[in-house]
């Protein structure tokens, strides 16, 4: 949902800085404030994600600016989606109402469209090829329609039989040229692409405020074109009336004919206003750089967020040795004494911990991901181990920066490649159980975290965590994204023990462990939750 919301505001916020052009060049061509309005509606269709996602695909070169990832990350999180956006789950009576409404209203708004465009293209089928001279297919039929042209790709004016005695030869005229501007412009098929953006947006008021803009500037461009031929202001204006007096006018946006837009308005327009002033060197100039810089800044900010990976940070010196055969599958990680060192540990053990992901997250690779093992010896900036246990904040930028590392590290020396996947997976929000929590604060804490299981059952100690960490924790127990939504800041001491399903002595589950020792509970939601696939992997280099 927030990433709809995201969306949404920076799309009304795209179109209200239209809007702001659009008034600042009213005296100037009315086909260019179209072509701005149409950007305005196209945006709702682009999201600025989708080129931040496309930013960090870019390949960048092996050598790289220093970046600092903090500031970046601040900068992205604007136009990109968080990694795991939490959505309520529906009350066991049912599933949330908004969807239904969206489809029945799309469906509502598509299915009018529709009906009108079968209506037309049976009026299509039916009418007879006549040939009048002009660069467009003209057709004439029975029906009581306005003069339009019909069709997105392969387009044909049809018009009403008699349309000829009801107009003089300089209005027909006029009305025709107005018509072959439509077709020249290719006006059905932005007006398609608006029509979509309203399907999906319907519920957006401002979406139907930008439909209306772009049928007043697109009749009023073809005003503008008709004028500029030389065609006599009141015969057209004449002409206009006269086909709005005996035809009806059609509802689909994408069928455009000659009406359209504020009337009075329009006649009044072609009357008297003056023929508008081109656009000067410098203003197109200035709008091809509006262009540029709202596509470039998402790639640029996409391509810096994929830096932050692996740029910014890197170990001091770096070992990397194969781990001595036959020592089983335990391994160990440890940081400190400005040193990560990391013992018989997989690379996807590696890749895990660096991208604070669990196992459910992470797919692909060869098999040797799993089963070779290696021993790492890693030094870091001393000073990053000068935080006390209670600066929380100080120890969550130095655990960043250590895996930031880490990233960098599989990057050159393993050669990783990863690709990015979003996925709708079920997730447990950690809250804060109806009668409070159960353990004590710890601001004196180490932050040491111990977790013993065998066969299931397990006991968890900690002292001097945070609620996120423990979260995490319980995530990779649970097999399940855990988002810590208790609201608790600071570290605490926290016991907890555990049967593997009551199995044993009876003991308790690790969700009714939860309840019943800590205070906490689960509740279980379903969410996006981001996840990596191995794209490329290589044996590490030499030391």
């Amino acid at each position: 949902m927030s990433e709809l919301l995201n969306h949404l505001w920076q799309s009304t916020l795209f179109a209200v800085v239209i809007g702001c052009l659009c008034f600042a060049m009213r005296g100037t061509h009315a086909r260019t404030r179209y072509w701005l309005w149409l950007a305005a509606s196209v945006k709702f269709l682009l999201p600025f994600s989708l080129l931040v996602s496309l930013g960090q695909r870019v390949e960048r070169p092996t050598t790289r600016p220093q970046v600092e990832a903090q500031t970046v990350e601040r900068i992205t999180s604007t136009f990109a989606p968080a990694a795991l956006v939490v959505t309520e789950d529906a009350p066991a009576t049912g599933r949330p109402a908004w969807p239904v409404i969206w489809v029945v209203g799309a469906a509502v708004v598509a299915g009018r469209w529709l009906r009108e465009w079968i209506r037309l293209r049976a009026i299509r089928r039916t009418a007879r090829r006549v040939w009048l001279g002009i660069p467009v297919p003209v057709y004439e039929t029975g029906a009581d329609v306005e003069p339009g042209v019909f069709g997105i790709w392969r387009q044909a004016l049809v018009l009403p039989e008699g349309l000829a005695s009801k107009l003089t030869p300089e209005q027909l005229e006029a009305v025709l040229a107005h018509e072959v501007t439509h077709a020249r412009h290719r006006d059905n098929l932005t007006a398609a692409l608006h029509m979509g953006a309203t399907a999906v947006f319907w519920y957006h008021p401002l979406i139907w405020w930008i439909g209306a803009r772009l049928v007043e500037e697109r009749e009023r461009a073809c005003d503008e074109a008709v004028v500029a031929e030389g065609k006599a202001r009141a015969e057209y204006a004449r002409g206009i009336l006269n086909v709005c007096k005996h035809y009806v006018g059609s509802p689909l946006p994408c069928a455009a004919g000659v009406s359209g837009a504020d009337l009075r308005k329009r006649i009044a327009a072609i009357l008297t206003d003056p023929m508008p002033a081109g656009l000067k060197g410098w203003s197109k100039a200035l709008l091809c750089c509006g262009v540029a810089v709202v596509v470039a800044v998402p790639l640029i900010l996409g391509g810096l967020q994929g830096q932050t990976a692996t740029d910014g940070f890197k170990f001091e010196v770096a070992s990397i040795r194969p781990a001595a055969p036959g020592r089983g599958s335990s391994s160990s990680m440890h940081t400190s004494q400005a040193r990560m060192t990391t013992s018989n540990t997989t690379l996807r053990q590696l890749v895990l911990f660096a991208y604070s992901v669990q196992e459910y997250q992470l797919t692909g690779g060869p098999e040797w991901v799993l089963s070779e093992r290696y021993d790492i010896v890693a030094n870091y900036d001393a000073s990053e181990d000068n935080v006390t246990a209670s600066e929380v904040s100080r120890q969550k930028s130095r655990d960043a920066r250590i895996k930031a590392r880490l990233r960098h590290l599989l990057a050159e020396r393993f050669q990783l490649k990863l690709r990015e996947e979003t996925k709708e997976l079920p997730i447990f929000g950690l809250v804060v159980d109806r009668g409070g929590h159960k353990f004590k604060a710890d601001p004196d804490g180490k932050g040491n975290m111990n977790v013993n299981e065998n066969n299931g059952s397990g006991v968890l100690r900690g002292d001097g965590l945070t609620m996120e960490r423990l979260a995490v924790t319980l995530s990779g127990k649970l097999g399940r994204p855990v988002v810590d939504e208790t609201g608790l800041a600071g570290l605490f001491a926290v016991e907890m023990k555990w049967t593997a399903d009551g199995a044993g002595d009876g003991g308790p589950t690790i969700y009714t462990a939860l309840k019943e020792q800590l205070g906490l509970r689960l509740e279980s939601k379903k969410g996006p939750v981001k996840t990596y696939v191995i794209e490329g992997v290589a044996k590490p280099t030499e030391n």
